[in-house]
């Protein structure tokens, strides 16, 4: 079990007092920002004591310019950061801000606090209208074209250690030292360090000796300046040496066949299979103005992603393992990817979904992961028989104990949802077939079957299970047939009013006909419906919501699709290993798993993966679309590195090798 397996998923929101002239923290006993001018403190102490509106002014890297902080408090930094670089930075320029916050507030109290303030008021509503769900890790926001915002709900020393990205200039705000010392330790000055890059600049109010000293001990030059207000000083410090940073991040990081390459300038980029896998990664990239290649013989959404209507759904685990972890960041992300995607929801709709319970073992697990999880309600919460029926809007089975209610999950129409990433994407499709893929000097050398070669410096296998053909290094992956079947919905009154899900799962109708699904048959190959899966299908549904079995028509259409599952039933995101240098890199593991050698992983040089999403690919394809992004334009990666680390592709190898295969 990893170190954050068995902790609870939720985090517990600040107590704000808000009705002074100050904001103020009671647990901490400290105020958030000055009663005088708060927002003047902000932009002496933290915009220009890191330069910001110069460096702004003459930014033009391609990557974006990262920003991270150690309290979030009300926002106000960040607020004012994003205002900023809106006024100074060159149109192409991308701003990336990370923040730490241990007691995030809730988006009702963002609200309340910038109600009045004309100059913030307006980003203020935009940051509360997408606040994600109070989940411990990292969420990611996108604020506008240009912005992009990491908040991560944890302690900072958690967070740090964790924090996978390199940040150029430091807000460090938490409360002052005396009141919250954890914000301020040794430890703490070690991981900012290790995740600085190099002439990294911070800022503080605080000019206390301890943080001057911390400070100096990982390699900033500190230098005291006239302070904001009533504070006489403030603290800036420049990283001039970066020799402790590789010490430090060796020691945070015990797993060094997962150290990601560094993708550095992204080049021309290939993307193999136009699902939702691969055009939600082509989508990612475009935002980041980088355009792909899409390779797929059947064109966009031409295999498991061409269904007319599909679930957001997601089945976590009472231990808040990682694959648990994931998934319910992913869901929560997906909520706000779709907002701001399709704002009308004309292609999709967050009508909610209900995983019922029809035995007492599964009743008992679902009371398990929400005693455990203690995940907010506003993602995940319980319901009883009759809730469940009240929320389904159609009668269910009396065998029904009650479920677990999704309130912010529902369904998608996954073709038109990839055909529209596919248009934003500005990507050049090629329905042809990859054949083979030739590692060179440059890149990647693809033959397609028409006999035609292009090169690359970069390729994501995001074709399901025909990536194996393609690379010898990939993990062990399964094909599950799957049969959609459309029923003419002859009732209304009794089709569902969020999505209902047993065995299988039955939709909302959509256009007068209605979805249920989905059959499971591994390793079968023919791709012909079968009106014995029709049957199938109904049947499920029988067994949760018999009246509307009964009432549906004949069905009117069947599809069959192939997901592609590995074997944790995880997906493979990242870089493909080298599995041939890993075998002799790591061949110590096979006597000893606690003999971990110190050589960084090595990994098939511009080979990536969004892979084995199995019946979730609808959730978790988009989150891993902006990991890849993010590696491939080297930002900030938007989940834990830990986290991260369990959807690596070489995860499979590494386990043989200790289990002695």
């Amino acid at each position: 079990m990893s170190q954050d397996e068995g902790r609870t998923l939720g985090i517990e929101p600040a107590t704000i007092d808000i009705a002074g002239r100050t904001p103020r923290a009671p647990a901490y006993d400290d105020v958030y920002f000055s009663a005088d001018d708060g927002l003047a403190e902000s932009r002496h102490v933290f915009l220009d004591g890191n330069d910001l509106a110069a460096r702004w002014a003459r930014w033009s890297a391609s990557r974006a310019f990262v920003i991270g902080e150690t309290g979030f408090g009300t926002g106000r930094n960040m607020l004012l950061a994003w205002r900023l670089f809106r006024e100074v930075a060159p149109a192409a320029a991308r701003l990336h801000l990370v923040s730490i916050e241990r007691h995030p507030l809730c988006a009702d109290d963002l609200r309340a606090l910038w109600a009045d303030d004309p100059e913030l008021h307006g980003n203020a509503c935009r940051l509360a209208n997408g606040w994600p769900a109070l989940l411990r890790g990292t969420h990611r926001l996108r604020l506008d074209d240009r912005v992009t915002l990491d908040l991560i709900f944890d302690d900072v020393d958690t967070a740090l250690n964790g924090f996978d990205g390199r940040v150029d200039a430091w807000f460090l705000d938490g409360f002052a030292p005396a009141r919250n010392p954890a914000m301020w330790s040794a430890r703490v000055f070690a991981g900012l360090a290790a995740a600085s890059r190099p002439g990294a600049t911070f800022a503080t109010y605080s000019c206390a000796r301890a943080v001057r000293e911390h400070a100096a001990a990982v390699g900033f030059e500190c230098e005291k300046r006239p302070g904001a207000g009533r504070k006489r000083e403030m603290l800036q410090g420049t990283l001039a040496s970066t020799a402790s940073a590789p010490a430090i991040a060796a020691a945070r990081r015990r797993r060094p066949w997962f150290e990601p390459p560094r993708a550095g300038t992204a080049g021309r980029i290939a993307v193999i299979g136009a699902g939702i896998a691969g055009t939600s990664v082509a989508e990612a990239l475009a935002r980041r103005g980088q355009r792909c290649d899409l390779y797929d013989p059947l064109g966009v959404a031409g295999a498991a992603s061409g269904n007319a209507q599909a679930a957001l759904h997601v089945r976590p685990a009472s231990n808040g393992d990682a694959r648990t972890r994931f998934q319910l960041a992913a869901l929560d992300y997906v909520r706000r990817w779709l907002a701001d995607l399709d704002s009308t929801r004309t292609l999709w709709s967050d009508c909610g979904l209900l995983q019922l319970a029809r035995d007492e073992a599964e009743a008992a697990r679902q009371r398990k992961c929400l005693d455990r999880l203690a995940v907010p309600p506003t993602l995940m919460r319980g319901v009883d028989a009759a809730t469940a029926a009240r929320l389904a809007g159609t009668p269910l089975s009396g065998d029904v104990r009650g479920g677990l209610y999704y309130s912010s999950a529902g369904w998608v129409r996954p073709d038109r949802l990839c055909r529209l990433l596919f248009e934003r994407s500005g990507a050049t499709l090629y329905r042809r077939a990859v054949t083979a893929l030739e590692s060179i000097d440059s890149g990647w050398r693809l033959a397609n079957a028409d006999g035609g070669r292009a090169d690359y410096e970069h390729v994501v296998l995001a074709c399901a299970g025909a990536a194996p053909a393609l690379c010898v290094d990939l993990p062990p992956l399964t094909t599950v047939r799957g049969q959609v079947s459309a029923f003419a919905s002859t009732d209304p009154a009794f089709a569902p009013d969020c999505v209902i899900c047993g065995r299988g799962y039955a939709l909302p109708a959509l256009e007068d006909w209605l979805y249920a699904g989905a059959s499971f048959q591994r390793d079968r190959a023919d791709a012909a419906a079968r009106s014995a899966d029709d049957d199938a299908n109904r049947a499920m549904l029988a067994e949760i919501a018999p009246a509307l079995a009964g009432r549906l028509g004949p069905p009117v259409a069947a599809r069959v699709a192939f997901r592609c599952t590995g074997r944790d039933r995880m997906p493979c995101v990242g870089p493909v290993p080298d599995t041939a240098a890993w075998r002799r890199d790591y061949a110590a593991l096979a006597l000893d798993a606690r003999r971990i050698p110190d050589v960084p992983g090595r990994h098939r040089r511009g080979l990536w993966t969004s892979l084995a999403h199995g019946a979730h690919g609808l959730v978790s394809a988009p989150l891993s679309a902006e990991i890849l992004a993010s590696r491939l334009c080297d930002e900030p990666v938007p989940r834990a590195a830990g986290e991260v680390d369990a959807l690596h592709p070489g995860r499979w190898f590494v386990r043989e090798l200790i289990r002695g295969g």
